[in-house]
């Protein structure tokens, strides 16, 4: 028996049987400082409501799986320390011991499937780390959207990435990674990249119509949307490539490895652009919360 709890309002639109769209907590619990990240989390929860979906942000909360957050607790996982990164390798041990977690990319793609949500919003996926070569530094939610019927909305994969690898990897696992709106593969903080995205599509009903072709189709694994972050609110790929190497400099003197890696280069790149990366990435997010809601709400028709 699976210890999971849906909010009241993730119950009541499962009774309905409208649109929902998943959220992670990692962006709560280990993006930004109290009270920013709660403000933020519940202004995403907002614009899901605004586009006509519903949002259930996922954690673990002494070892049980909650589908979407009642206002006290996200208020309290927002203020609480020591939360636990979750991600495929250790999901199940945080909730069989009664701990406390925050979801990833990953593990938010596994309760989404567990609750029968198709679609989730984040910022942008993990991937090949510079270096991997070496390291072998590659982040699990590559193999869970190779295994995890969910679609994903994102900036694309976090610029500090090694992107050509990851959209590598990602097409060996089968991995449909689609622009939305354009050829590019976008950057996180800047719209455009040098890379071709795979696929294009238009609009959300044809993204909902891809999702169920491979669900039809019996094929695993999810599909990754990559949405442009906003044009007032980029920066330019030519602006950040060096700020970002200047970063992954720091990180590499500094002995920093593992999973200390991305947030160490997140608040370097937050200092260097003096605050622009978190406005940009809060932007970003709530851009991908409306696209995903469009999404499900095109699912539901299809339903």
């Amino acid at each position: 028996m699976i210890p999971l709890m849906y909010s009241a309002e993730v119950a009541q639109a499962r009774a309905d049987g409208a649109a929902i769209v998943a959220l992670e907590s990692t962006i709560i619990t280990h993006g930004m400082p109290y009270p920013q990240n709660v403000e933020v989390a519940r202004q995403v929860e907002q614009d899901i409501r605004a586009a006509g979906a519903v949002p259930a942000t996922m954690a673990v909360i002494n070892g049980t799986l909650h589908v979407g957050l009642e206002d006290d607790q996200l208020t309290s996982l927002a203020q609480t320390k020591g939360v636990a990164k979750l991600s495929r390798a250790d999901m199940a041990a945080c909730m069989a011991t009664g701990g406390t977690g925050a979801t990833t990319v990953a593990a938010t793609m596994i309760a989404a499937r567990l609750a029968g949500i198709s679609v989730f919003a984040t910022g942008g996926i993990g991937g090949v780390h510079k270096g991997a070569e070496d390291s072998f530094d590659i982040s699990a939610d590559l193999m869970e959207l190779a295994q995890t019927a969910v679609t994903v909305v994102a900036a694309g994969a976090k610029a500090i990435l090694d992107v050509d690898k990851t959209l590598e990897v990602l097409e060996t696992q089968g991995v449909p990674v689609i622009a939305y709106g354009q050829e590019a593969f976008p950057a996180f903080w800047s719209r455009g990249s040098k890379l071709k995205a795979p696929l294009r599509m238009n609009d959300p009903a044809a993204i909902a119509s891809g999702h169920a072709m491979r669900v039809a189709l019996g094929l695993p694994g999810g599909q990754l949307v990559a949405n442009p972050i906003p044009v007032a609110a980029e920066i330019p790929a030519e602006e950040m490539a060096p700020i970002i190497a200047t970063a992954q400099a720091d990180a590499l003197r500094a002995g920093i490895t593992g999973k200390a890696v991305t947030p160490y280069l997140l608040q370097r790149i937050f200092e260097l652009t003096k605050g622009r990366s978190l406005e940009a990435n809060i932007a970003l997010v709530r851009n991908n919360a409306q696209l995903a809601a469009q999404i499900a709400l095109e699912l539901r028709k299809l339903a």
